[in-house]
């Protein structure tokens, strides 16, 4: 590889590692006619660094050029970086050698803008279309759409995208004029709707004609940003959660702001929310797939997640009307809001119940997290413990360990945050 290469390869790479919305499951692409990889299934390795990214993919920017001025962005036209540009080509290559070296599983490809939205897009959708056709490439590839393209490139580059994104970035319509100024809601949620519309479209035609070609087939996502901004965790959720009912977004990525500029307009901070992000990705979670809704977990009097638990804890201390809940008895969309079970335990837990009452050792054995669950559960009508407790209190012996020693919050929070439950 040439200097100038790995000179472009150092700029690129380093400019586009912001962006976290670049998951890599999803595809079903096969390999075929004695191509060069495939996306099949769970196939894609993952590898992360320390603060959980994916790195598997090759994930690079096809330039840090851009005419948009975005607060928040180090490839902003106002900031004083080194500038770089691949070529087609150039990106091509790079795939194909480093996928031959098993360095990666496929390709993360996103930009900043050149001239305008469609000339941009038009070289992103090239380079896609060059690895599937001229070098049967069919590995993984995540193209980032660039909002404001038109939706005939939309729809080219879902021929040859596994998956698309187009992020949103700020939560609301205030944000993005006050940060970046040359963006606007529209111009995102227009091509959003147009993937939505093919992804529909495609799937219908498919139930007629076997032949019709894919698009997109791992679906689209966006990114928001958390923290540069004033919004709450109410409003972010409440936003996400219209864009997986209204977009049909595979995910929606959570990327606590880094501050990575200097600007009169941003907040002052030293670390990036790490755990504001790690809640909303929980939260996430649980309404897309414990069946909460967001004014269950965030009202007008409390918009902010609690940081030290997590939420369906939060949750449950909240309504502790609702518990004890007889695990032998009660129904599968209450047992799977009990802190410690996880929707497996849940499914496990009505299905073992049809043949034998369960005891608390049937439950540790299903994988229950009892030192959660038995504030909140009983079996036969007995509770584990021996005496009730408050809520402050189970929110203590929780987080500090229930001999009221001061447990590292830390390693609480990493426990939390594993299980998801």
């Amino acid at each position: 590889m040439s200097s100038p290469l790995i000179e472009k390869l150092s700029i690129l790479a380093d400019s586009a590692k912001y962006d976290v919305s670049c998951s890599s499951s999803g595809g079903k692409r096969k390999n075929q006619d004695k191509g060069l990889g495939n996306a099949e299934g769970m196939g894609i390795c993952h590898s992360y660094t320390e603060d959980g990214r994916c790195v598997s993919l090759l994930k690079i920017l096809l330039t840090n050029f851009c005419i948009f001025d975005c607060a928040y962005c180090v490839s902003r036209k106002s900031n004083d970086v080194k500038r770089a540009a691949f070529t087609v080509q150039e990106v091509v290559d790079l795939t194909i050698n480093f996928y031959r070296r098993n360095y990666i599983e496929g390709l993360f490809l996103s930009s900043g803008i050149f001239k305008n939205a469609d000339y941009t897009m038009e070289r992103l959708v090239r380079v896609a279309k060059k690895l599937r056709l001229e070098h049967k490439f069919n590995g993984y590839i995540h193209l980032k759409t660039i909002p404001g393209a038109s939706e005939e490139l939309i729809k080219e580059a879902g021929l040859y995208a596994d998956r698309l994104s187009v992020n949103i970035e700020l939560p609301s319509e205030e944000s993005l004029k006050s940060l970046a100024p040359e963006k606007n809601f529209k111009d995102v949620l227009t091509p959003m709707g147009n993937i939505k519309d093919q992804l529909v479209l495609v799937k219908e035609e498919k139930k007629l004609f076997k032949s019709t070609p894919s698009f997109a087939p791992a679906g689209q996502s966006t990114q928001l940003i958390v923290g540069a901004s004033a919004e709450s965790d109410r409003q972010i959720l409440t936003l996400a959660d219209g864009l997986y009912q209204n977009y049909q977004l595979k995910r929606v990525y959570y990327s606590g702001y880094v501050p990575v500029v200097t600007d009169s307009r941003l907040p002052l901070i030293s670390t990036p929310p790490i755990i504001r992000e790690n809640r909303l990705y929980q939260a996430d979670w649980l309404v897309r797939l414990y069946g909460f809704g967001v004014n269950e977990l965030l009202d007008e009097q409390n918009p902010q997640l609690d940081l030290q638990i997590d939420p369906k804890l939060a949750w449950a201390l909240r309504n502790r009307q609702i518990f004890p809940l007889e695990i032998n008895t009660a129904d599968y969309e209450l047992i799977v809001r009990v802190p410690g079970i996880g929707i497996k335990s849940a499914k496990k837990i009505v299905a073992a119940r049809r043949f034998a009452a369960l005891t608390w050792d049937h439950l540790r054995q299903i994988g229950v997290v009892l030192k959660r669950a038995k504030y909140f559960v009983t079996c036969h009508g007995k509770s584990l413990e021996t005496r009730e407790w408050d809520e402050e209190t189970i929110r203590r012996r929780i987080i500090f360990g229930e001999k009221g020693g001061r447990a590292s919050l830390w390693g609480s929070q990493l426990d939390l945050f594993s299980q998801a439950s």
